[in-house]
């Protein structure tokens, strides 16, 4: 008798101890909140035994959650002023979009090479609207800077201008998003052959979408002293400078590194050239083309030259109307 109930114990003791509890999360949504210093993951409602996700959020499965996934989103509004001088007759508060209209790449001229499809470069886009607003200028590049160090960019990418001045995602129509916790960031946009702006001070940004208006003349957010210029713009705006046709972050008609010189250099060695007239008009997407008009020309009918030329005359700055004054980027890292 007495082995028999030893026996009972043994196997109700290998029971108990054989068993184990699968560790759940009451959880059927879950977020993260951080400062400078602290990442905190929570979860909420029911057990969580699948991963689940509503394309903001994702929340996986088991006791500890793993890395959330948050996306920003943001609508800066800039200007470029080559896409903004001459205007249209009866567009005069828009840019023009020749570009769009002759060769506007599919591709991204910046590091990350991202594609949009051909449909949204056509006339009125993806938008639906079929407003002339809404039609595609240019490809820029948006970066996200670091609130503490504000030449550290912690994501990036490239984006579509419209011609009311909306910065859009590669479909033409979208905000853009960045898959980065909310807080507060620097917003930096460059461009090509437009001197880079960004906010003067870090900006709260959230899954709700918040607009940057880079344009206003009257509230100007822009980093640094005359980060942009009304030369040329439509009341109440202000645009990107024009005319950095060697990527140097400056602007110079003549001088140590002027930018005029560039632009003879790529009309002389232009393959159809042959004659090496410096009123020979080289066609199509260019860096050189400071008005973004579609032609690249040095001296003759309609030249870009003269345009750098009236932009260093017209900077603030240049009092003594100096040809080789230079119009710094204003970026902290220059």
């Amino acid at each position: 008798m007495k082995a028999v109930f030893k026996i009972a114990i043994c196997l109700l003791m290998g029971l108990t101890y054989g068993q184990s509890i699968e560790r759940q999360v009451i959880a059927s949504t879950g977020n993260t909140l951080s400062n400078s210093s602290v990442i905190m993951d929570f979860t909420l409602g029911e057990v969580a035994i699948t991963t689940v996700t509503d394309g903001t959020t994702t929340l996986s499965q088991g006791f500890h959650q793993g890395n959330v996934v948050l996306s920003i989103k943001i609508n800066p509004i800039v200007f470029l002023q080559g896409a903004a001088l001459n205007p249209n007759v009866g567009e005069e508060n828009i840019m023009r979009d020749d570009l769009r209209e002759l060769d506007v790449p599919t591709t991204s001229p910046y590091n990350d090479a991202l594609t949009c499809d051909i449909s949204v470069l056509t006339d009125g886009g993806t938008s639906g609207t079929g407003l002339p607003e809404d039609n595609l200028v240019d490809w820029v590049f948006v970066e996200l800077r670091d609130e503490t160090t504000n030449t550290l960019v912690v994501a990036s990418q490239s984006a579509l201008l419209q011609r009311d001045g909306d910065v859009v995602d590669v479909d033409g129509i979208s905000d853009l998003s960045f898959e980065l916790p909310m807080g507060n960031y620097y917003v930096a946009v460059k461009h090509r052959n437009h001197l880079g702006i960004m906010t003067s001070t870090a900006i709260a940004l959230s899954n709700s979408t918040t607009q940057i208006d880079f344009t206003d003349a009257n509230n100007q957010i822009t980093f640094g002293a005359n980060a942009q210029t009304n030369f040329g713009m439509p009341a109440g705006v202000v645009a990107m400078w024009s005319g950095n046709v060697n990527g140097d972050a400056v602007i110079q008609y003549s001088g140590t590194n002027p930018d005029s010189p560039s632009i003879l250099s790529e009309v002389l060695n232009d393959a159809g050239n042959f004659l090496n007239f410096p009123t020979y008009i080289v066609n199509g997407y260019n860096i050189h083309d400071v008005n973004m008009d579609g032609n690249t020309q040095y001296s003759g009918t309609n030249p870009d030259t003269p345009y750098i030329l009236q932009n260093v005359l017209a900077h603030p700055g240049n009092f003594l109307n100096f040809s080789t004054y230079q119009i710094q980027e204003q970026l902290p890292e220059n």
